[in-house]
């Protein structure tokens, strides 16, 4: 039977666990199985707990976990992944970084608390760059993360690990974060279902940025109706993250069960010629965006004017990094990779009225976009500016032909949307020429999820992608760089 699980959706899944079809042990032990297949080819979820969540599982079935029965979100014993930025009681938990290699959390971050009182099970940790930073999923105490439809290729960063194991099959839901794209371009490039929600939407537990809307934690899945069921289980206020808010009164899957059609779609390939995108990718997500009008929509191709953003995010990237992570480096230099020192000292560098100037701009884009969606419902972009690359560089080396300036420079696409304030989710909308997988991103309205996933629900189903996972790992050879 195990054979056959693991191939469930998650709302099949939690389905046949509420009508005790199946236990959460049978979904336990399938997931377990399948990761013992395809964990030597793909590295991605580097740190089990299977005693744990096999106990988890037992108290589950013996009616004596805290399960929420009857909330929206309750998963009923449905195993699930746990990005290594995020504590789980009693598990080892590295944050990608040599210098926290042997660390294991005594207390759980709430957001895990959360999922596991909601019935989810933790399975293990997914592989992550050090502290979440890098356009590939690599480090030094793990090694790298493969693309399951190419074994030679990238699967993104940060949140790699996580995407895979969703993909493969190992569990049917991932936990994930999202700074600069860390959920949206590991799900582009796998051909999963990321979604970065809006500031508040999903605690962030113990972060030293607390009043920072820059990074979130959200959700990854197989396709739109399982994301929406682990957004129903993430959701809410938290008392420990000032930030948070209620979740909504009517549940994210019911309104997905219920999709509203998008009256106008607005596209752009590259922000009105601001940044590059390879050739292929223009021509793919171009065509991919107009299908929206096969649903009923109106397709505009017209761009927000977006205006220094690059800059913006990179003046409060950088502050984040120096929040995090200044004593550390002062302690263990010698320990951090370059990407992190770098991220930090820029932040040391940024003059006060470098920040001000920042915040002013930022505050300006807010008010540009809110004009926006008076007019559009929804803004589509392409999910990542190239296909999935070279599993052993930290990022691609060109763009369109155009050599990139740093690793975040490839990454603009979704780290402008993550100025914004907006929630953005990103679906599979087809393959290149050498079968890597492309994705569009959805951009809805600030705490606009329910609408957002209703047009990604509805595309989805248009472009017949929500039933492409999970897939077997794929070897293959690295196709050349794009013009």
């Amino acid at each position: 039977m195990s054979n056959e699980l693991w191939r469930l959706t998650a709302v099949e899944a939690v389905s046949r666990l509420k009508k005790k079809e199946i236990s959460p042990l049978d979904l336990v032990d399938a997931s377990a199985a399948r990761m013992a297949e395809v964990e030597p080819a793909v590295n991605a979820m580097p740190t089990l707990c299977l005693d744990r969540a096999r106990d988890h599982a037992k108290r589950i079935m013996a009616g004596t976990a805290n399960e929420a029965e009857g909330e929206a979100g309750w998963l009923a014993g449905l195993p699930v992944s746990i990005k290594d930025l995020t504590d789980v009681a009693g598990v080892r938990t590295t944050y990608g970084s040599p210098i926290f290699a042997d660390h294991v959390p005594e207390k759980s971050n709430p957001l895990v608390e959360r999922i596991e009182r909601r019935g989810g099970i933790v399975m293990g940790k997914s592989n992550t760059p050090e502290f979440g930073a890098g356009g590939s999923t690599f480090n030094e105490v793990f090694g790298r993360t493969r693309n399951p439809w190419n074994t030679s290729l990238t699967c993104g960063g940060s949140t790699g690990g996580g995407s895979v194991s969703v993909a493969t099959g190992e569990v049917w839901l991932a936990h994930g974060s999202d700074h600069g794209g860390s959920l949206r371009r590991p799900g582009t490039y796998c051909s999963t279902v990321g979604l970065r929600p809006s500031a508040g939407r999903v605690t962030r537990g113990t972060s030293n940025n607390l009043y920072s809307p820059q990074s979130v934690q959200g959700p990854m899945a197989r396709n739109v109706a399982d994301l929406a069921l682990f957004l129903d289980t993430m959701s809410g206020f938290c008392p420990q993250d000032a930030m948070t808010f209620d979740a909504p009164g009517v549940s994210f899957s019911d309104a997905v069960a219920n999709p509203v059609l998008p009256k106008r779609v607005a596209f752009t390939i590259d922000f009105g010629g601001r940044f590059e995108v390879d050739r292929e990718i223009r021509e793919i997500c171009t065509r991919m965006a107009q299908r929206f009008e096969e649903l009923g929509c109106i397709v505009e191709e017209v761009s927000p004017d977006f205006g220094p953003v690059d800059e913006v995010f990179m003046a409060f990237r950088s502050q984040q990094f120096l929040v995090d992570r200044e004593l550390q480096i002062q302690q263990y230099r010698d320990k951090f990779k370059p990407d992190i020192i770098w991220n930090t000292e820029l932040g040391l560098k940024q003059t006060t009225s470098q920040l001000a100037w920042a915040e002013r701009e930022r505050a300006a884009l807010y008010r540009r976009m809110f004009t926006f969606f008076q007019t559009y419902d929804l803004l589509v972009t392409p999910g990542a500016p190239t296909a999935a690359f070279d599993v052993n560089l930290r990022a691609p080396a060109t763009i369109a032909g155009k050599k990139l300036e740093n690793y975040m420079s490839g990454s603009t696409l979704n780290s402008a949307i993550t100025v914004t304030g907006s929630p953005a989710i990103a679906v599979p909308c087809g393959f290149d020429s050498f079968g890597r997988p492309v994705g569009l991103q959805l951009v809805g309205k600030p705490r606009g999820e329910a609408a957002l996933l209703q047009a990604a629900a509805l595309y989805e189903k248009l472009v017949g992608f929500d039933r492409l996972l999970p897939i077997d790992p794929r070897p293959g050879t690295v196709p050349p760089s794009s013009p």
